[in-house]
């Protein structure tokens, strides 16, 4: 049985903003950390600690209650350059509202740095 922690991660931050708390111990990874990074950046949690227990290490999520709602998006499709306002129309909300979170060949940005670089990748979350 495949377990995806990115999607783990960003419900328990979901549930936790819903529940008004304000602290949440997710798992750590190369990519959950850099996508707390744009989190941080973009205002949406406070600030992450990386913790460490007897075998495993995890994340402590300082949350800010910004975030109505986060999730992963499966499949991850791949977007072409020029297709970012299309793309953000189905996703979230209301364009400018809310980030999409993007594998790129620069890294993982969100869908506004992808825009401005003239580049593409693959879907790999969202927040707003």
């Amino acid at each position: 049985m495949a377990v995806d922690h990115l999607s783990n991660a960003l419900n328990s931050i979901k549930v936790h903003e819903m529940v008004g708390k304000r602290e949440c111990k997710i798992p750590a990874s190369k990519m959950i950390e850099n996508i707390m990074n744009i989190f941080v950046k973009y205002g949406y949690v406070k600030s992450y600690e990386k913790m460490k227990a007897e075998n495993s290490e995890y994340l402590v999520v300082k949350l800010d209650g910004r975030i109505n709602n986060c999730g992963t998006i499966k499949p991850r499709t791949p977007v072409k350059k020029g297709e970012w306002p299309k793309t953000e129309q189905k996703v979230i909300p209301a364009i400018g509202i809310g980030l999409l979170i993007v594998s790129t060949p620069k890294g993982i940005i969100t869908n506004r740095e992808a825009q401005k670089s003239r580049i593409g990748g693959r879907l790999i979350a969202y927040v707003y």
